[in-house]
């Protein structure tokens, strides 16, 4: 059985155009890989209304348990304008060191990293006592509706048992070693319009201007702490993304202003709970200002946290060993898949560092990628002793 190579297949990968949400045969391409290496592979697609399916991929090497599972995303953010790139952001180059291209850093070469690990400890350990598995999906940068989400609704209905996950996400801010991340805020957006009178400009006690109520329900939401955070998290906050009137005249009051915003929240708080809180807010502006409103919410995942536990500990001991780095566990930063998967498997997350992605010139340092494939190795030999 041949090792693959880390560096190899992260360019490999990064030659599929996959921007979120099309695949460009980045799955397909990536199923055949662990094929080779004696994996039972399955392409699951799945779609919402006319849009065209996604897909995604479940891949497992063995029948007995423990089961550990690497999840990733083969999707990638645009990459803007192709002439502010040094490289084709579609056509990788090692330049100075680093591999550049989309993708480089979040997150195919994190999964190349992976399978080059697993490549090499399957040759040498060819009846491991356990099982290995990707759970890879093309739809992480989107709205991450018919992704991860419903491949881990499928293994549910399928029985299908992970004892744990790692998730590749780049987590280090500046270095390879220094960032384990056990738990991420939970995302909440509104979207809200309020209703006034529209009415001349010159004549404002026959109308109701609408922006004077958002601008007070704006004013309020922002005033009023959501908490001072914890231990392990961060305080909630929220932040508005954007205010919007319909009204290019500049001599009429108008009918309806909107606005939108995110709520990134610890584990005191709930996505219920929130609603509760912000919708009393608004209610009570908009009644006091004889305005009407309407708001609609979208969950993106609840706030989470895995308690640092036997294979936690070990993934940070291997991370020291290797890299000189002693990680902390954090829970910062935005949301990720293993808000769904931490359903039906304890997870981590740890991968490449993070300040290039969705950049110009995303990179990744050749010593850092070899570094990753050590630190994966090290814990498939720790994980199944």
């Amino acid at each position: 059985m041949q090792i693959i190579n880390e560096l190899t297949l992260s360019k490999d990968l990064i030659k599929f155009p996959s921007i979120t949400p099309v695949d460009a045969g980045a799955i397909k391409f990536l199923s055949k890989k662990l094929k080779s290496l004696g994996f039972n592979c399955k392409i699951l697609e799945f779609k919402k209304g006319k849009g065209k399916p996604i897909k995604n991929l479940y891949a497992r090497l063995g029948k007995k348990q423990p089961n550990l599972c690497y999840a990733g995303h083969t999707d990638v953010v645009p990459p803007g304008n192709y002439s502010d790139w040094t490289v084709n952001p579609f056509k990788p180059q090692v330049k100075r060191g680093y591999l550049i291209g989309r993708g480089a850093n979040d997150m195919k070469s994190s999964i190349a990293c992976f399978v080059s690990a697993v490549s090499e400890y399957v040759k040498r350990n060819k009846n491991f006592n356990g099982s290995i598995s990707f759970l890879i999906t093309g739809d992480e940068e989107g709205y991450a509706t018919n992704g991860t989400k419903k491949v881990v609704d499928y293994l549910k209905k399928k029985k299908e048992k992970i004892n744990f996950c790692i998730v590749g996400e780049p987590t280090n801010p500046k270095k390879l070693g220094e960032m384990i991340k056990i738990g991420r805020r939970g995302s909440l957006t509104a979207e809200l319009e309020i209703f006034g009178t529209q009415g001349h400009i010159a004549y404002p006690h026959l109308s109701n201007n609408p922006i004077n109520t958002l601008i007070k329900i704006c004013s309020e939401l922002k005033r009023k702490k959501l908490d001072k955070g914890n231990k392990n998290f961060q305080p909630s906050n929220l932040e508005f993304t954007s205010l919007y009137v319909e009204n290019k005249a500049h001599n009429v009051i108008p009918s309806s202003a909107k606005t939108q915003f995110n709520v990134r929240y610890n584990n005191l708080q709930t996505a219920s709970k929130l609603k509760r809180k912000i919708t009393s807010t608004i209610k009570k502006i908009s009644k006091k200002n004889k305005c009407n409103y309407k708001i609609n919410y979208l969950e993106s995942g609840d706030s989470f946290l895995t308690k640092p536990g036997k294979n936690i500990l070990l993934a940070k001991k291997i991370i020291k060993r290797i890299t000189k780095v002693n990680p902390v566990f954090s829970t910062t930063g935005g949301t990720s898949d293993a808000r769904f998967i931490k359903k039906i498997a304890p997870c981590l997350e740890f991968g490449l560092v993070n300040k290039t992605m969705h950049k110009v010139d995303e990179c990744v340092s050749l010593k850092d990628l070899s570094n990753l494939k050590k630190i994966y190795y090290n814990f498939l030999l720790e994980f199944f002793k």
